[in-house]
């Protein structure tokens, strides 16, 4: 009985966290040095839109939230989800947690976006953007660059891009 529990509760984690990799990136959490350099390179001022794809376990909303903003965060790993929702409920008021994907979804207006994608998906990224009419917000991305955007500005290993065109 407890074997096939355990069987069984890792094929869910096993699931949820290997399926998403079919329309993005591995859960990898953002460390707390890129989390803060991420909110610095974004400049926004308490009441304004964050809008993170990926939001994972829920850290750089809640560091969104702690700095003011309104932060929105799509997640489609279901445990992550959860947990990140559960996260954030001390914040529901400036936090919305949304579980799906992304990339089928709309956007809501925002005033910057943060991602922690992979090279792959960046043009992938553009697109979207520019198809939501969010070219004119900031972008900051965590690890990875745009193959032919140069950055606005650096920090930690974190870039902030302007789309505007």
């Amino acid at each position: 009985m407890w074997l096939e529990l355990l069987y069984a509760a890792t094929l869910v984690i096993v699931l949820c966290f290997g399926l998403v990799l079919v329309f993005g990136p591995p859960y990898l959490p953002t460390m707390h040095r890129q989390v803060e350099a991420a909110i610095k390179l974004a400049n926004l001022k308490p009441g304004q839109t964050l809008l993170e794809l990926g939001s994972g376990d829920g850290r750089v909303l809640v560091a969104a939230a702690q700095a003011g903003l309104n932060v929105v965060g799509y997640e489609l790993n279901p445990l992550l989800f959860i947990f990140s929702w559960l996260r954030t409920r001390r914040y529901r008021k400036q936090v919305r947690v949304v579980f799906g994907n992304f990339w089928q979804m709309s956007w809501p207006k925002c005033d910057a976006i943060y991602v922690f994608l992979l090279p792959r998906l960046m043009a992938k990224l553009e697109q979207k953007i520019n198809a939501e009419r969010l070219n004119q917000v900031p972008l900051v991305s965590f690890a990875f660059k745009f193959k032919d955007l140069a950055p606005v500005s650096e920090e930690a290993g974190v870039f902030l891009y302007s789309l505007k065109h």
